[in-house]
C-alpha cells in the first residue's frame, strides 16, 4: 500500500494564504458586509456604518477595560461623542432586557462571550 502526501489546503495553513480577517478601518469607502467573526448580531435596527462603529469601538473598549460597567460607559460615552446624546450601553454576560430605542438606532451582539446592548433613546 503506497501512501500519498496530501496538499494543504489554504484554510489549513494561514501562512500560505495571508488574508486578514480584521474589518478595515473607519476611513475606509467600503466595509465587509459580514462583521469580523469574534462579532455575533443577535438583532440590529441600524445602519451598517454605525454597526460597524460600534463593532470597532467596542472592540477597542474590550481591549483596554475588563470592568463590565467600565466598558458599556466607554461605549455610551463615544456614542453620544459621534453621534449625540442619549445613548444606553449594557454590557453582560447574563441579562434581561426590554427596551423602547429610536428608529435605526438599535443593535444587539456578543463580543468576547459578552453581550453588548446599544441603543439611543430621548
Amino acid at each position: 500500500m503506497t501512501k500519498t502526501k496530501r496538499k494543504k489546503n489554504a484554510s489549513e495553513d494561514p501562512t500560505e494564504n495571508p488574508i486578514s480577517m480584521s474589518p478595515p478601518p473607519p476611513s475606509s469607502p467600503q466595509r465587509p458586509s459580514d462583521p469580523p467573526k469574534k462579532i455575533i448580531i443577535i438583532n440590529a435596527d441600524m445602519g451598517r456604518d454605525m454597526q460597524w462603529e460600534a463593532f470597532d469601538i467596542s472592540v477597542t473598549v474590550f481591549e483596554h477595560f475588563s470592568e463590565d460597567r467600565t466598558i458599556a460607559e466607554e461605549i455610551k460615552s463615544e456614542f453620544d461623542r459621534i453621534y449625540g446624546p442619549t445613548w444606553h450601553c449594557i454590557v453582560g454576560r447574563n441579562f434581561g432586557s426590554f427596551v423602547t430605542h429610536k428608529p435605526n438606532h438599535f443593535v444587539y451582539f456578543y463580543l468576547e462571550r459578552k453581550a453588548v446592548l446599544l441603543f439611543k433613546y430621548g
